[in-house]
């Protein structure tokens, strides 16, 4: 039981070259990949892509991303219902415009994943985009 305490008053830190926001650490890519390698490398970190949950968070992943990112939010199960990658369905969104799957247009494909657009506002920067584009990710997991 005093092993437990003293464990639970350690402060928790986040490994080397993560950044600590609220309760959570968090790592940008240094390459690019699909949003599919994304996740994959995420996971090997122990980690997964970035969920969103407030509007404090959304503005905490703008100031860090440089570059077009992936986070962890896609309709690939099914169109139109957007989801996070731990199954959460989407409640809180800050799209640049509606996501509309390439218009239907067949130059841009299927739009099944969504990156965060550098430039706009935190409170519509997001984009959905084809899953096989190579952009920069952001991982997120617990300390």
């Amino acid at each position: 039981m005093d092993r437990l305490q003293r464990l639970s008053k350690q402060k928790k830190t986040c490994p080397e070259g993560w950044r600590r926001f609220s309760c959570s650490c968090y790592l940008l890519s240094t390459r690019s990949g699909s949003w599919e390698e994304s996740r994959k490398d995420c996971r090997d970190k122990g980690a997964d892509l970035v969920i969103i949950d407030s509007l404090q968070e959304q503005k905490f992943i703008k100031s860090i991303v440089t570059d077009r990112t992936w986070i962890g939010l896609s309709d690939r199960d099914e169109e139109g219902t957007w989801r996070w990658v731990d199954g959460t369905p989407l409640t809180e969104a800050y799209w640049e415009v509606p996501p509309d799957n390439g218009g239907r247009n067949p130059w841009w494909g299927e739009e099944d994943c969504a990156e965060i657009v550098v430039g706009q506002k935190a409170e519509r920067n997001w984009n959905d985009l084809r899953c096989d584009r190579s952009l920069h990710w952001i991982c997120e997991k617990l300390p």
